[in-house]
C-alpha cells in the first residue's frame, strides 16, 4: 500500500495511513460520503460488526475510510461520522478514520487494492464496488470482504491472521491454522488438505514415540 500519501481527516488535518494504522491491522473501506446507496450500507455493515469483534478498536486495529470524490472535503467526513455515531453508538465511530483526498492520492490506494470506479456525468455519482480490505500493520493487503455485510467472527479472525500473532487466543490461531476463508460463503471453511498434513505428522511421532518405548523395552 502506499501509505505515505496525504489525506485530510474529519478535522482537516494533513494524515497519512501509516500515521493512523501505526503498525496495527486496519479495515479499509473506499467509497464517498454523499452516496445515496452502497456506501451507507457499506459503513452500516462496517459499525455494526465492530462491536461483536471482541477487539479493542483504536488500540488492536484501526478504521478507514477514503473518499473517492476529491471534490467532498473533511466537513463531509464530519458530517457522515457524527450521523453514524449518533445512529450506531456501540460502534464508536469517533475512534475511526474518515479521510478525503485529491484524485491522485484516492487513485493509488485504489489500484493497488483493485477498488474499480468512475463518475458517471449523467447523475453526477461514482460507480463503485462494495466491500472491506483488510490490511496488515505493514500496510499489506491481507483479505478482501466482498459486499456490504460481514461476519463478525470472520472478520475478527481475519484482523487476528493479519495482526501475525499480536491479536487473538490459542483457539483462533488453531482455527487459522486448519481453516481458510471462503469468499463465497463469507466464513472461514476447514482445509481438508491441512488437516491431513496435521494427521499425518501427528501419526508419525506417534510411531516413531512407538518405536522409541519398544527399543529401550528391548534393551532392559
Amino acid at each position: 500500500m502506499p501509505t505515505t500519501l496525504p489525506f485530510r481527516d474529519a478535522d482537516g488535518r494533513s494524515v497519512t495511513l501509516a500515521e493512523l494504522a501505526g503498525g496495527k491491522p486496519t479495515l479499509l473501506a473506499l467509497g464517498y460520503y454523499r452516496c445515496p446507496n452502497l456506501c451507507d450500507v457499506v459503513l452500516h455493515g462496517i459499525a455494526h460488526a465492530l462491536p461483536a469483534l471482541r477487539l479493542r478498536l483504536g488500540e488492536d486495529y484501526q478504521v478507514v475510510f477514503i473518499s473517492i470524490d476529491p471534490r467532498e472535503t473533511s466537513a463531509d467526513a464530519h458530517d457522515a461520522a457524527r450521523m453514524l455515531a449518533r445512529m450506531i453508538p456501540a460502534a464508536h465511530v469517533e475512534r475511526w478514520h474518515m479521510l478525503t483526498g485529491d484524485a491522485a492520492s484516492t487513485r493509488a490506494v485504489a489500484n493497488v487494492v483493485g477498488f474499480r470506479y468512475f463518475h458517471d456525468p449523467r447523475n453526477d455519482q461514482y460507480a463503485h464496488a462494495a466491500g472491506l480490505v483488510v490490511l496488515t500493520g505493514q500496510g499489506k493487503v491481507a483479505q478482501y470482504f466482498f459486499g456490504v455485510s460481514y461476519p463478525p467472527d470472520a472478520l475478527r479472525l481475519a484482523l487476528v491472521g493479519a495482526s501475525h500473532g499480536r491479536l487473538g487466543s490459542l483457539i483462533d490461531r488453531l482455527v487459522l491454522l486448519c481453516c481458510g476463508y471462503d469468499p463465497s460463503t463469507g466464513h472461514y471453511s476447514l482445509l481438508i488438505g491441512r488437516m491431513m498434513q496435521g494427521l499425518g505428522v501427528g501419526f508419525v511421532l506417534l510411531m516413531l514415540a512407538g518405536l522409541y518405548r519398544f527399543r529401550r523395552r528391548e534393551r532392559t
